[in-house]
């Protein structure tokens, strides 16, 4: 019943529900978020204000997440998570230690947000970008249009459903 929980919108919902998330394995890893506590993590240093406002406004406990690795040798969902704290201000930005610290941002004034995700599943085949590319059922996929390079971005029902399939295939 898993599989079938990995499928379905999120109750209540008129919204999307599903979602891409990209990550560099060199800076956080399917790995790295399975050796977390409760296999939870914030997904923090998204500095794009079309991704932010994504995390902000339409992530929501319960939406299904796509983890992908992208600037590697082969970019590729990897595995699945699901959101289980939405946006909140990312207080990463406020810490001059912090890689993605932004001076103009503070908690009175947070610019950038984040969401927490706890991993659902690591895949034991990949997708790999080149694949999902050869599907006609992906062919509207943000991921694969040119100029996309947004960290987080909507996936479909359908998208999503598709892309585990290719992971069992």
């Amino acid at each position: 019943m898993k599989a079938k929980a990995d499928l379905e919108a999120p109750k209540n919902s008129k919204r999307n529900g599903f979602w891409l998330m990209k990550s560099e394995p060199h800076v956080f890893s399917i790995d790295d978020l399975a050796a977390m506590p409760n296999q939870t993590s914030y997904w923090h240093g998204v500095r794009n204000y079309q991704a932010r406002n994504l995390l902000r406004d339409e992530f929501q406990v319960g939406d299904k997440v796509l983890f992908y690795h992208s600037s590697c040798a082969v970019p590729a969902v990897v595995g699945t998570a699901v959101v289980v704290r939405s946006g909140y201000p990312d207080h990463t930005a406020w810490d001059p230690k912090a890689d993605y610290f932004d001076p103009k941002s503070s908690a009175v004034n947070p610019r950038w947000y984040m969401v927490d995700v706890q991993l659902t599943k690591k895949l034991s085949r990949l997708v790999s970008l080149a694949e999902m590319r050869t599907s006609k059922e992906l062919v509207d996929m943000p991921l694969l249009r040119k100029g996309n390079r947004l960290s987080v971005q909507p996936v479909s029902a359908k998208e999503f459903s598709h892309i585990l399939k290719l992971a069992v295939a």
